[in-house]
């Protein structure tokens, strides 16, 4: 891993996005070139010859960025053949509309023959992605990329920390007990392939301390369980930290600027999906009236800002006697008390979309932890350690442990969210941002986590 922008981006992916990029710009400008090219998207006429590499270039990159919008770059993706298929299918059909949307923007002609070159481009284009997306998932089920950790610690926190490894839906890392390295020293973890050493319990790694730190200084890579967690698994780890951790870690400040940024985008972007999401909500109200009586809109008091109540709204997806005994209740798999209409909004979140008005009054962000029930605040705060500084940023309406754990509904669930929510709080930025906004689009579209 590499921290690039205030982000831990792996140098394999990084690569790989590398390589399809400069890929689809030369299969895009080879196209432009070929005979017959130019004269069908009536580039000469118009006098646009010159540009064909500003048109590969611009085509290069809006295809690129569906790629990773839509998850192609994801390390399951990357090494499931069939979910690499479907979801290379997906980013094509994303990518026709809006690339004859780039291609009006060079006044090109939408002929017959210009739509059939684009279906022909996004081909080819998908062809070279599938082909270097199972050259790259080759290397790593050779083992070429996968990496051996050794891991010292306690019997119960080493085995807490191999079975959060192995939890992965892809195996990037293989870790590997203290007892099976008989020596610290760097030539033989070099020989066992040791790509790196993580010290899950500080006290039982005590008297392997000046073995560790000879290593170290030779240029063995030796982690503690926080950064490892923080930096390759994108969480923090809620056993090994506490205040005092907080108080002195590096991140969490945000400056004016930023905060300036974040609400000038907050505002832009959700007034533009009300725009566009309009006619979606204007059947969607008409389908919860005519589905179920009740009112169409859900209002209910959640914790949001320094745990500041705000009325969060919501397209009512339940029964209105859902919650008849006043008692708060988790959502189920299969919730009875789901509508039929509610089912299916839920599962592609439209039921969401009237939060837009709470991120407009600045009550929420489009980015963040999901906004709670103080009764269940109050119930999670007694359990989980930290659980209200995730409190300490505004809450969104989607955010870095919605896209990266599926909908939770239990305590337990809340604690592993809380360590995304956490990594959120603490590595914050427009750049996390614009990546967590792309990676809800791929939820929606596969219907990743819904209830």
């Amino acid at each position: 891993m590499t921290r690039i922008l205030a982000q831990y981006v792996s140098l394999e992916t990084a690569a790989l996005g590398l390589i399809e990029l400069i890929f689809s710009f030369l299969i895009i400008e080879a196209f432009l070139n070929v005979p017959g090219g130019p004269a069908a998207l009536n580039l000469v006429s118009s006098g646009l010859d010159t540009h064909f590499t500003n048109l590969a270039a611009m085509f290069a990159v809006v295809t690129a960025s569906i790629a990773v919008t839509i998850g192609l770059y994801r390390p399951e993706v990357c090494l499931e053949r069939r979910r690499l298929v479907v979801t290379a299918a997906a980013a094509g059909i994303v990518a026709f509309p809006i690339l004859l949307l780039v291609s009006g923007g060079f006044h090109i002609s939408l002929t017959g023959r210009v739509i059939f070159w684009l279906v022909l481009v996004l081909l080819v284009w998908q062809a070279s992605i599938l082909a270097t997306h199972l050259a790259f998932s080759a290397m790593v089920r050779r083992d070429g990329m996968v990496r051996r950790v050794l891991i010292l610690g306690s019997e119960r926190r080493t085995a807490r920390l191999v079975e959060l490894i192995r939890s992965r839906q892809v195996r990037l890392f293989e870790p590997v007990v203290a007892a099976a390295i008989p020596s610290l020293s760097p030539g033989h973890l070099r020989q066992q392939r040791i790509w790196g050493v993580i010290v899950a319990d500080q006290a039982d790694a005590a008297p392997n301390a000046a073995a560790l730190l000879d290593s170290k200084l030779r240029g063995a890579r030796v982690l503690s369980v926080t950064a490892f967690c923080e930096q390759h698994l994108g969480r923090i780890d809620l056993e090994t930290v506490d205040a005092h951790w907080l108080l002195c870690a590096e991140g969490f400040a945000q400056g004016r600027v930023t905060n300036a940024l974040k609400r000038t985008l907050d505002v832009a972007v959700s007034l533009s999906l009300l725009v566009l999401t309009l006619p979606v909500m204007l059947v969607t109200a008409l389908a919860i009236k005519l589905d179920s009586p009740g009112p169409v809109l859900y209002r209910q008091q959640r914790l949001g800002l320094h745990d500041k109540p705000f009325t969060l709204c919501k397209f009512r997806s339940m029964r209105v006697d859902a919650e008849a005994g006043g008692d708060p209740r988790w959502a189920q798999q299969q919730d009875p008390r789901v509508t039929r209409v509610g089912r299916l909004i839920r599962a592609m979140r439209i039921d969401e979309l009237p939060q837009l008005i709470n991120v407009l009054a600045g009550e929420m962000s489009m980015i963040g932890p999901r906004p709670e029930r103080p009764h269940f605040v109050e119930q999670l705060t007694r359990v989980i350690p930290l659980y209200r500084q995730r409190a300490y940023v505004k809450p969104g309406i989607t955010g870095w442990a919605q896209v990266n754990y599926p909908y939770g509904a239990s305590v337990e669930d809340a604690r592993e969210k809380l360590a995304y929510d956490l990594y959120y709080v603490k590595n914050r930025s427009l750049l996390l941002d614009l990546l967590i906004l792309m990676a809800t689009v791929r939820v929606i579209l596969f219907r990743e986590g819904a209830r």
